[in-house]
């Protein structure tokens, strides 16, 4: 039997024929932490007597989820994450240079066959450039980091097949919250979760990014994508090699098998608190939102923004509702700005704030009032997510839903804004 793409690049970093159910000890080829995952593995990492990674293409080190720095408390954190990348020649995107799993595919450390693991849970992003890739404890990162390897047990794959055109103002993020929706919080666990269609083949690498961002939504281990033209062509303009491609043998053994059809698809929406109550957006009509926001490592690139501007172009936002933007990277802000999108977006009423997680986490900005409603284009929405444990409703969308629900101040269908 043939073998998936996450038996193969197992199998190839561990030097075995392995298939799923097994337990290797796999080569890492790169690892990252953020501001918030940071110390312990720097604790780690300091009591192993560390000095440099062993991971064929090194590690970074990521100032995000509190970026610019919200307290004396912080500002001692990120003043050691510093002292540590400093002493040990470890490169660090520090503030304002965006979020880690926008900033990580842009600085080309993690190319197709690779194998990458960070210590945050949506490490699993770079899938979409035909690794597998998943997120880690801290201590486990800092093993990687030490050791070079890691041991992995190789996960079942499920095929997601996904046929059929894209609706008018429908995307991935649509897509993408229609499968978790239908496979549940917990459907994929461990599982490595391949897309693949005519449906997939035709989205932009930023709609792939989307939706291997949001796997771990729905428990998935990796979610690589195929190599094809438009991962090649994403790799070529920014000077990169093509890696080793790799794809699943045609007799591969999937557990499971998963049709989905695109043409039947309709604007989507998570309900709080949870990412798989998702509904169509009609069935939220009229529910009043105080704040929407714009950005996170899922839709906080050019395209995103691009997809707001052009539904709030000429318009302005209602009054009494706050519509925060966040780019995922200083690239994405420098092109929106050259590209016009910035100035619809500011002409629109949007309040703009540094590249970076921004309101996502609830750090420092943007956090909402009690009993106040949130429409957002992140990946969660669990009570607390945006900083506030009281009676929040955050609504997962995408950036056309949020764009027009901030026109409208309440929760609306882009389809029916002119």
């Amino acid at each position: 039997m043939g073998k998936t793409i996450a038996e193969k690049v197992l199998s190839s970093h561990s030097g075995l024929d392995c298939a799923a159910g097994e337990i290797v000890i796999a080569s890492v080829d790169f690892c990252m932490s953020q501001d918030g995952t940071s110390t312990m593995m720097i604790r780690e990492l300091e009591s192993l007597g560390f000095s440099a990674p062993k991971t064929k293409n090194g590690m970074a080190m990521v100032i995000d989820h509190n970026s610019p720095c919200p307290s004396v408390d912080v500002a001692k954190i990120h003043t050691r994450i510093r002292d540590f990348a400093n002493t040990n020649s470890i490169p660090l995107f520090d503030v304002g240079e965006g979020i880690c799993h926008q900033l990580v595919p842009e600085s080309g450390k993690v190319l197709p066959g690779d194998l990458a693991v960070g210590a945050d849970s949506h490490t699993c992003t770079y899938g979409a450039l035909n690794a597998c890739s998943t997120g880690l404890g801290s201590a486990d990162v800092a093993a990687a980091a030490f050791a070079g390897k890691l041991w992995f047990k190789v996960p079942e794959s499920y095929s997601l097949v996904v046929n059929g055109k894209m609706p008018h103002r429908v995307g991935a993020k649509d897509l993408m919250l229609s499968v978790i929706g239908s496979l549940t919080s917990d459907g994929a666990t461990y599982k490595s979760v391949e897309f693949s269609g005519e449906t997939v083949n035709n989205l932009s690498m930023d709609g792939r990014f989307t939706i291997a961002n949001m796997a771990v939504e729905m428990g998935a281990k990796f979610c690589p994508f195929a190599f094809d033209s438009k991962t090649a062509n994403w790799l070529s303009v920014r000077g990169f090699g093509d890696g080793v491609k790799v794809a699943s043998d045609s007799d591969a053994g999937f557990e499971k098998r998963f049709d989905f059809d695109a043409s039947e698809l309709v604007p989507k929406v998570a309900k709080p608190h949870a990412v798989d109550k998702v509904v169509d957006v009609s069935a939220l009509r009229g529910t009043t939102i105080q704040q929407a926001f714009l950005g996170t490592c899922t839709n906080g690139r050019c395209s995103d923004l691009e997809a707001a501007a052009l539904i709030l172009k000429g318009k302005h936002i209602k009054s009494g509702v706050r519509l925060i933007v966040a780019p995922a990277s200083r690239s994405v802000l420098i092109e929106a700005i050259d590209g016009g999108v910035y100035a619809a977006l500011l002409k629109a009423g949007a309040t703009i704030v540094a590249p970076g997680c921004g309101p996502c986490v609830g750090t420092h900005a943007g956090i909402p009032g009690d009993g106040e409603n949130v429409i957002s284009t992140a990946n969660r929405n669990f009570k607390g997510r945006m900083g506030n444990n009281e009676d929040v409703g955050i609504y997962l969308a995408s950036p056309e839903t949020v764009a027009a629900s901030a026109l409208a101040g309440e929760i609306t269908d882009p389809r029916e804004v002119p």
